[in-house]
C-alpha cells in the first residue's frame, strides 16, 4: 500500500486529541473523527502501523482490527509540531512534490526547513 501523508497527519492529530495520562486512543475515536469514513479500515490501520513502525508512537498494543494507542513519541510530537499549521503542511507536500518524495524521512526533514525557515522570517534573518 502507498503511504498517505494526510493520513499520517490525520492520526497524529486524532492521537493527540484523544490520548491523556488515564486515556489511550481506541478506533472508536478515530471513528468519532471520521477518519475511517475518509480512508477506509484497511488503510488506517496500516498507516497506524506504519506510524508504530516509524516510532512516532510512545506505545501501540495491536489485536485484529482492534488496537490503542498511549501516547505520541517525542518524535511524533516533534513531527506533529512542525506540520500542525495548514500552511505549513501544504507548503511541506508542495516542497516534497517538488522533489518527488513522500518518504516520512523526507516529509519530516522538510517540514522541519519550513519551520525553520518561518523562524528566520519572522525573526528577520
Amino acid at each position: 500500500m502507498r503511504l498517505n501523508p494526510d493520513c499520517v497527519r490525520d492520526i497524529l492529530l486524532s492521537v493527540e486529541k484523544h490520548s491523556t495520562i488515564e486515556k489511550r486512543t481506541h478506533l472508536s475515536d478515530f471513528e468519532s473523527d471520521k477518519l475511517i469514513e475518509k480512508y477506509g479500515l484497511e488503510r488506517l490501520l496500516y498507516h497506524v502501523r506504519y506510524c508504530n513502525e516509524a516510532g512516532l508512537f510512545s506505545d501501540l498494543d495491536s489485536y485484529e482490527d482492534e488496537f490503542d494507542i498511549k501516547d505520541l513519541s517525542p518524535s511524533g510530537h516533534s513531527f506533529l509540531s512542525n506540520i500542525r499549521k495548514d500552511a505549513n503542511w501544504e507548503q511541506t507536500k508542495n516542497v516534497a512534490q517538488k522533489i518527488g518524495s513522500f518518504s516520512l524521512d523526507a516529509l519530516k526533514n522538510i517540514a522541519s526547513g519550513v519551520t525553520t525557515a518561518a523562524i528566520n522570517h519572522h525573526l528577520g534573518l
